[in-house]
């Protein structure tokens, strides 16, 4: 019958015809898309094209990105290098094979992402998605420690599947207790908390620690299987250790055998400016990292990177049908070319200086910042009511609004929802950088003067 259903389907349904208004699309959004599925604004916005670093929505108005599609769209739109790998692999006819089947562009850009990891024999599992990637590695990490037992950092988000959503630790992004694995969450950057607050990042280092090994002393089970962490927390806030932590924290790992996975899926490739991989800002090579969003510049994309004999050891068959394929690796080929190429490490260095810099300026004459923290082309901006200090989440909302009616595209989270993240595009210009900047602290301002 449900074939049937589909036969007899009207013309107009198959084929809905010219784009409707937003008002429209909002509304056919909301009768057939789940209602958890978040859109910003008090009118959502339908982006229909892009250039550089700049996209433009259905009205015409042209938008300043510092979001990228959630750190997704990494050198900007209608890159030409991307376009045409993606063309000539399209001219092929060959959109998937699986793989069953040798992909030279998949072993191409295996080889490449394994030397960037600096981790010793490594090979690479294709997926697509970081929620997928990071499935992998824990699946990886229980099969070889014999165990379930996980440790996971405060305030993480690591994705939306069952195993996933277990080694999260924001209430927010969570559905249910329900989980496979059997996950125990280490401070780390909860430097706001009131046992914290004041410490040197050499005390907060050392008091966490401590912590790390009461609870391998007392919530465990002998064998634990790994760590997983963001070397800086995405949804969380952009929150971050202070260097050294992980380096600190694998010293007690080593010891116990316990594995490191390093969650790279927002901080690879460059973004945060003083290392390729944000984990190599505590000296710490992982045993296995996971990446995805920005790698395939908008294509989908995800993987792990693991030691030879993690990767190796799995007994049984396996294989990822779309993971890997010749589209996606021709994107992600000349994505990380294009990123090496053109040295956007360093970019992202100097652009993200000229935007802290000046966000931090505006945050010692502005009642309504709480903080600003960031490196390279990860920053945040927390608000807060300038009366009490306490997280604000209503004015990030309306944060929003304000920036997005002066050009500019912002992203929110935060364990509190308070928080502003933005990441451009690595391929921001220098002026792109400053009128971003005068737009947030513009829009600050505005918010500021209507709190007072």
């Amino acid at each position: 019958m449900g074939s049937r259903d589909t036969r007899t389907m009207s013309d107009s349904s198959r084929n809905p015809g010219p784009p409707s208004g937003s008002a429209e699309l909002l509304a056919r959004h909301r009768a057939v898309l789940p209602n958890w599925v978040n859109l910003y604004y008090d009118e959502p916005i339908e982006i229909v094209s892009g250039k550089g670093n700049r996209v433009v929505d259905a009205s015409g108005k042209s938008y300043l990105d510092f979001f990228a599609g959630i750190l997704t769209n990494m050198i900007g739109y209608d890159v030409p290098e991307v376009r045409e790998a993606v063309e000539r692999q399209l001219a092929t006819g060959i959109v998937h094979t699986s793989t069953l089947y040798l992909i030279r562009a998949q072993v191409e850009l295996a080889e490449k992402i394994a030397r960037l990891s600096r981790i010793p024999d490594a090979k690479v599992f294709f997926t697509n998605s970081g929620t997928e990637a990071n499935e992998t590695a824990l699946l990886l990490a229980t099969y070889a420690r014999k165990t379930d037992q996980v440790l996971a950092m405060r305030q993480s988000y690591h994705g939306r599947s069952f195993g996933a959503v277990s080694v999260t630790s924001n209430r927010s992004w969570k559905n249910n207790s329900l989980s496979p694995l059997n996950v125990h969450f280490l401070h780390g950057a909860d430097r706001h908390l009131a046992q914290f607050r004041g410490l040197s990042d050499a005390d907060y280092i050392k008091a966490c620690v401590d912590d790390l090994r009461h609870v391998l002393a007392t919530a465990v089970s002998n064998d634990v299987a790994a760590l997983i962490a963001e070397p800086i927390q995405g949804v969380g806030g952009f929150t971050m250790a202070p260097d050294g932590l992980f380096a600190a924290y694998k010293e007690v790992l080593d010891a116990e055998g316990v594995l490191f996975i390093s969650d790279e899926v927002q901080t690879g490739w460059g973004r945060t400016g003083s290392a390729f991989f944000g984990i190599e800002n505590h000296g710490v090579v992982p045993d296995m990292l996971t990446f995805a969003k920005g790698l395939g510049n908008g294509f989908a994309v995800g993987g792990v990177v693991a030691r030879g004999e993690l990767m190796d050891a799995l007994h049984a068959v396996g294989l990822s049908t779309f993971g890997g394929n010749p589209i996606s690796m021709a994107a992600a080929n000349a994505t990380l070319d294009y990123v090496l190429d053109h040295d956007l490490q360093a970019n992202a260095a100097r652009t993200g200086d000229i935007i802290i810099a000046g966000l931090r300026e505006a945050e010692q004459r502005l009642g309504v910042v709480g903080a600003v923290r960031g490196r390279g082309l990860m920053f945040a901006i927390e608000l807060v009511d300038p009366a009490t200090g306490a997280p604000a989440p209503a004015l990030a909302v309306r944060f929003l609004e304000e920036t997005k009616k002066l050009g500019l595209l912002v992203g929110k989270g935060g364990l509190y929802g308070n928080t502003l993240r933005m990441a451009p595009p690595l391929t921001i210009t220098e002026d792109e950088a400053r009128e971003g900047l005068g737009i947030l602290v513009t829009a600050l301002e505005t918010l500021n003067d209507e709190a007072r």
